[in-house]
């Protein structure tokens, strides 16, 4: 008898559960985010996206990016502001949707983040949501200009961006208007983390105490998660949009561990 499980991975039952050690609440100021963004095909992205998630789409394409964030301050609510810490990271993300609760939600799938913090590579995946691998960035700025580099130490991951800001968004870009940009983006709070050994997912919810975001022009692009043909077929993915948030206090709030409840990995 066949037992093959046929049911389209965003259908298969999954369930959300408290990790063993959940982290507090953190909290922080987010010095600069820049979002670089890529309009993809649909069918692509869904290859790449574990149960329970589908591609959010935009006017009919799927979103997929890179975030280069430098936070400080990072610490538990209940420690005073001197004791935080610093780090630049970087996430490639996919924006998604699910079914939970009979309700839509959306959020971001995060396949790999990269960071210079010591104590984010060693504790990510372990003490707090999220896998995290050693990178070294290098980061030239002004007011209104932004350079970065980023490498990771297992050679797997690189991304570098030039970027200005600019008042206006890119022709053919997916977003019409800056204001649907930051509902987007706004709404995709809620990002999700593959573990290192379990296949399970740690959930991570971004709040902030303010949301601005200002266009970016982005001059130059380069990146190993979209070059990489074998996830995206030459054609499959485009450079969009960008967009730079800066100054913004925040928390970050642990939302358990996602696993699918016929026990297969994700």
């Amino acid at each position: 008898m066949n037992t093959t499980d046929t049911t389209p991975p965003h259908q298969r039952e999954f369930r959300i559960v408290p990790r063993l050690l959940e982290v507090p609440v953190m909290r922080g100021i987010i010095e600069r985010r820049i979002l670089v963004n890529f309009r993809c095909d649909p069918a692509v992205l869904a290859q790449r996206l574990p149960a329970p998630f589908r591609p959010k789409l935009v006017h009919g394409w799927g979103l997929a990016g890179i975030c280069l964030i430098r936070l400080s301050q990072i610490r538990p609510v209940f420690l005073p502001m001197r004791s935080g810490l610093a780090s630049e990271n970087a996430a490639h993300r996919i924006a998604v949707e699910w079914d939970e609760s009979g309700e839509r939600r959306e959020g971001v799938f995060i396949p790999r983040r990269d960071t210079n913090s010591f104590m984010n590579s060693v504790a990510g995946g372990r003490l707090f949501p999220g896998v995290h691998h050693a990178a070294e960035f290098r980061v030239w700025e002004t007011g209104e200009r932004f350079k970065l580099e980023m490498r990771s130490a297992d050679g797997e991951s690189f991304v570098r961006v030039a970027a200005r800001v600019t008042d206006t968004l890119p022709v053919g870009s997916v977003f019409k208007t800056l204001a649907e940009a930051s509902e987007v983006f706004q709404a995709g709070a809620l990002g999700w983390s593959p573990r290192s050994e379990s296949g399970e997912c740690d959930g991570m919810e971004l709040r902030c105490d303010s949301w601005r975001m200002e266009p970016l022009g982005v001059e130059r692009v380069e990146s190993s998660f979209f070059n990489n043909t074998d996830w995206f077929p030459r054609g499959s993915a485009t450079f969009d949009s960008a967009f730079l948030m800066r100054e913004i206090k925040h928390e970050w709030h642990a939302r358990g561990r996602l696993l699918l409840n016929s026990g297969d990995k994700l």
